[in-house]
């Protein structure tokens, strides 16, 4: 059963870390194979489950560690419909996929009870990470995600976190289907070097665009994807809606999406730097919990962020 849907840790002034960039990690450091970026095939082979299981120790024991909570995301970003058809799948498996996914995290948190473990259903766009492309209306986006949150629902999952939206009739529409199920849900942008979504629209204005249209609002607003230099200045002019902002999953490479897209080596940043630029953003932002990796961030920069945001 879920232990923290009705009182998340991050909403109650808890420090919560995160994992950092598992794709980017199972392609690039482990040599597995992800045909379209997608990690859930990993869960229907048993090398793939033992891989994901194993990544998950690195991040309980520094969470263990600093004494603070871990918020684990299940490797389902792109097992929603159109992936899991693309992928070969039958469309009556989604919902399976999903559920087999917070099935391998519950049991990691069954294995380590005394870390506070938060389970969080992950759900990426419908279409690229980075490009809008089609974009759907938020009708069209409540619908498409209904079977993934749905099954989420069903599971031992705390919470469901959106993570890359970059337009924001989809992210409505997540927020819709959300509270339809009565989950809390986290909603994230992806940002351009600017600040701004991809579609030149401001975060702010995302924000409480998504706020004033969704009848159960998110229960925060994160950002990821992004460096910490693209978006520090706009979040540090400290406007009212900066108040929804509760966390951050940092890529650790400064580059741009479009540089990151035709690049064929991982950049891994500095991990140090990058703990201390979220370090320096949560002085003017207290309220972001949850802070942690994207892209090309491991359990290195983690730790770095963990040292920076918790001491000890």
């Amino acid at each position: 059963m879920p232990l923290h849907r009705d009182s998340l840790p991050q909403l109650n002034n808890q420090t919560v870390l995160t994992d950092g960039g598992l794709e980017t990690v199972l392609l690039f450091q482990k040599g597995f194979e992800l045909p379209e970026f997608c990690a859930f095939p990993l869960l229907r082979d048993e090398e793939g489950r033992r891989a994901v299981a194993a990544y998950l120790d690195d991040y309980l024991a520094i969470a263990r560690r600093h004494g603070v909570a871990l918020l684990l995301e299940s490797n389902t970003w792109r097992a929603s419909p159109d992936w899991v058809a693309r992928l070969g799948f039958k469309d009556s498996d989604t919902a399976d996929i999903n559920r087999e996914a917070i099935d391998l995290l519950a049991a990691a948190r069954a294995s380590n009870p005394d870390v506070t473990t938060v389970i969080s259903g992950c759900i990426g766009p419908r279409g690229d990470g980075y490009v809008p492309g089609a974009a759907m209306t938020a009708d069209e986006a409540q619908g498409y995600h209904r079977t993934q949150v749905e099954a989420l629902a069903g599971s031992e999952a705390d919470l469901i976190t959106a993570l890359t939206l970059n337009y924001v009739e989809e992210a409505v529409g997540l927020a819709r289907a959300a509270g339809e199920a009565s989950m809390p849900c986290a909603i994230s942008f992806t940002v351009e070097t600017d600040g701004r979504l991809p579609t030149g629209q401001p975060l702010g204005e995302a924000i409480e665009q998504c706020d004033n249209l969704s009848p159960v609002r998110p229960a925060y607003y994160m950002i990821n994807c992004a460096h910490p230099t693209h978006f520090a200045a706009v979040v540090a002019q400290g406007d009212p809606w900066t108040k929804r902002l509760g966390g951050v999953r940092a890529n650790a490479s400064t580059k741009s999406h479009a540089e990151l897209d035709e690049m064929t080596t991982l950049d891994e940043g500095n991990p140090a730097d990058l703990g201390e630029r979220l370090g320096a953003l949560r002085k003017d932002l207290p309220q972001l919990n949850v802070l942690g990796g994207c892209c090309g961030t491991d359990h290195r920069h983690i730790a770095a962020i963990a040292e920076a945001c918790c001491g000890g």
